[in-house]
């Protein structure tokens, strides 16, 4: 059963698809072992999961493979450990932005967080740039994040964005942590 084989992939990557231990954010950008080959992970435009042609229904599970998962730069998604390497498939991005808060403080100004599929949080700013991945447009805006991944704004959270900009210019745009970011070409 899939069920099964994800929970021994789970073991051998060192979580606990149960969901019993945070994975936090481990040291991938410490650990480079040989690549171990391909696993038929599949991870479609629509953000979904797919082992072996079957959904992963289980989100710790989704959240645990996702915190060792990084991009290299071959272009190539990969989901590492110390000790192992597995490269998988991405149609598009391999996370989304599923929601933001916004709000103001005393020392940044204006601020936007962005809220993964997977609960992730990062704030816009220059550690979380919001770029146009292309200059099609109708491009959505993406969110660069850590281990070169990105995250594409679905749908909903696209146009609250939309409903949150401004125009500054003559760029349409939001600002988050001190810095305008466009999210329409001209």
């Amino acid at each position: 059963m899939a069920e099964d084989r994800l929970d021994r992939i789970s073991d051998q990557l060192g979580g606990d698809a149960a969901g019993h231990k945070n994975p936090g954010s481990p040291p991938l950008h410490l650990w480079h072992p040989e690549l171990s080959g391909d696993i038929d992970i599949h991870i479609r435009r629509d953000g979904s999961w797919w082992h072996e042609g079957e959904l992963i229904r289980r989100a710790s599970l989704v959240r645990l493979f996702a915190s060792i998962l990084r991009r290299e730069s071959d272009g190539e998604y990969y989901l590492v450990t110390p000790v192992e390497k597995w490269r998988i498939q991405v149609e598009d991005y391999p996370l989304q932005v599923v929601d933001f808060d916004s709000g103001e403080s005393a020392e940044t100004g204006r601020f936007i967080t962005v809220i993964t599929n997977t609960g992730q949080r990062y704030l816009l700013g220059r550690d979380y740039p919001l770029y146009l991945p292309d200059q099609d447009q109708d491009a959505v805006p993406a969110v660069g994040l850590d281990h070169g991944l990105a995250a594409v704004f679905n749908r909903a959270a696209w146009y609250r964005l939309v409903d949150a900009s401004e125009q500054r210019d003559g760029l349409t745009g939001v600002e988050s942590d001190g810095l305008f970011f466009p999210i329409a070409t001209a």
